[in-house]
């Protein structure tokens, strides 16, 4: 019979999987690149997070979970930030957005010609 902290190494591994598995998901079937970066930035943040956290719990070690948490915090910071400027520079270069879109709302306050 596996231990507590094995079951919920099991079902952080597993959850985290799944959210990478919808992450990949995304990025094949949405229309264009805002809702694919959308989906891929939101997904891996947590099925990454949730993956790290469960090695932390795994091996126990208080440097090894420094390290996985310092490691998390590294996800939160770093990924909205780069979604954010993809999003910025696929804008700027005139990606088109998708058909299903109805309002540009950031056509009025952004020159794209830059």
């Amino acid at each position: 019979m596996p231990a507590l902290s094995e079951i919920l190494v099991m079902i952080l591994l597993g959850v985290g999987g799944l959210f990478c598995l919808l992450a990949a998901a995304g990025i094949l079937l949405l229309p264009d690149v805002y809702t694919r970066m959308q989906a891929a930035s939101k997904a891996v943040t947590f099925g990454a997070t949730t993956i790290v956290l469960a090695a932390a719990l795994h091996f126990g070690d208080a440097g090894v979970v420094a390290r996985c948490l310092l490691v998390c915090v590294f996800l939160f910071v770093t990924i909205p930030a780069a979604s954010h400027l993809i999003a910025r520079a696929a804008y700027r270069a005139r990606e088109p957005l998708a058909p299903e879109t109805m309002i540009d709302e950031l056509a009025e306050h952004t020159d794209r010609r830059r």
